[in-house]
């Protein structure tokens, strides 16, 4: 995985059963989100990135990608469907994060519009020594390019909830 080189695509299913590829969203700026129903930084994080995800309309799109096998299917669509999730990848096998090389929920990746690679990292600078996020990475690197500009930060450390590989 190399920054500024095309993001792998990618081929998952939604909680609904319907068959989402990362190449279907070129020409939209894209946060794919490793994400947890059971982490408590993904569900802090996610009403962060709605809120964004509201202002910036549909020239962005965030793809949350379930990927712990202890997570059953009923709990992430009860999850999303609590925190107002629009849909949820599903990725028990961890192909896709595998791929990406994803360690915790929430890592996010930021694809411009035209499938590059622009940001992997944490969604802010929250950690156990700093409860209160006081800088919000994805929100510098979606409106840089949304301006157009390049993007400065390309990547941080991640921190929350190990993903879950074997139960």
């Amino acid at each position: 995985m190399e920054l500024n080189r095309p993001a792998p695509d990618f081929e998952l299913c939604d909680i609904n059963g319907h068959t989402r590829r990362l190449s279907d969203y070129r020409g939209r700026i894209v946060i794919i989100n490793f994400w947890s129903a059971e982490c408590p930084h993904s569900e802090r994080t996610d009403r962060l990135m709605l809120a964004c995800l509201a202002q910036w309309g549909a020239d962005v799109v965030m793809l949350p990608v379930a990927a712990n096998r202890s997570e059953s299917a009923q709990t992430i669509t009860e999850t999303a469907n609590s925190r107002h999730l629009p849909t949820v990848l599903v990725d028990t096998e961890h192909i896709v994060a595998d791929l990406y090389e994803a360690q915790t929920t929430p890592h996010v990746f930021v694809v411009d519009r035209d499938g590059i690679l622009r940001y992997r990292g944490a969604v802010d600078d929250v950690t156990f020594r700093q409860r209160t996020a006081r800088r919000f990475y994805l929100e510098e690197v979606v409106e840089a390019l949304r301006a157009g500009r390049r993007v400065e930060l390309t990547e941080m450390p991640v921190f929350g909830c190990a993903i879950v590989q074997e139960v």
